[in-house]
């Protein structure tokens, strides 16, 4: 294939370096399931316009528009911990607090909440539990179970859906992590990935493209 696009959520921004990841797991050929690899790529600024609503065994979807001609950043990595890049418009950050990144061994169960953008261009937060943290899972993306709790968000979208991928995940004020699947047989659970799980990639890929 040429070229795909889709939507997609944004997990972190790091203002001194400049690098950000996003989805929390790899883009992978439809057909055969292997990681796609990466020539070029740009993240783009999108608006989300309609949600198909998740049922049982039919995930749901986030439907956008893209501003094309107005790429804020390039990509150059696709890994399977996430899609990394180098984002050259920090306007989109200003104003914003940085917050710290938890370590795995502070990832609990119990409360937390998730930045998502389900409609429009605004981002809110929704209240999830943390059910399950699986601190030694290496080499894969699903190093927690969550369950969304929020009824706003259950109404919404009926749980996780696709494009909200990415979504941070928040407790006691650090970021801890990245939403990065759902479960299709019951969409208000899924699986996400350590904060520090990708910000250890991006940063090794980065060195690795810039070598």
């Amino acid at each position: 294939r040429d070229s795909m696009a889709g939507i997609g959520t944004m997990t972190f921004y790091d203002p001194q370096s400049g690098l950000f990841g996003a989805l929390g797991h790899g883009i992978n050929d439809i057909d055969t399931a292997l990681l796609m690899p990466l020539q070029s790529g740009s993240i783009m600024h999108a608006s989300v316009t309609d949600v198909r609503k998740a049922e049982t065994n039919t995930p749901g979807e986030l439907h956008g528009s893209f501003q094309v001609n107005n790429d804020l950043g390039s990509l150059y990595a696709n890994t399977d911990d996430g899609v990394f890049g180098h984002l050259a418009d920090g306007s989109m950050a200003s104003g914003l607090t940085c917050v710290p990144v938890a370590q795995k061994d502070e990832v609990k169960t119990g409360h937390a909440i998730i930045l998502s953008n389900i409609s429009g261009e605004k981002v809110e937060e929704y209240s999830i539990e943390i059910v399950r943290v699986y601190p030694d899972n290496e080499g894969q993306n699903r190093d927690l179970m969550i369950k969304v709790t929020d009824q706003a968000l259950l109404s919404a979208t009926g749980g996780i859906v696709q494009g909200m991928s990415g979504s941070p995940i928040l407790q006691n004020g650090k970021l801890v992590g990245a939403v990065t699947h759902v479960l299709v047989n019951n969409p208000t659970q899924g699986y996400g990935i350590f904060a520090q799980r990708m910000l250890d990639e991006a940063v090794t890929a980065w060195e690795t493209a810039d070598t």
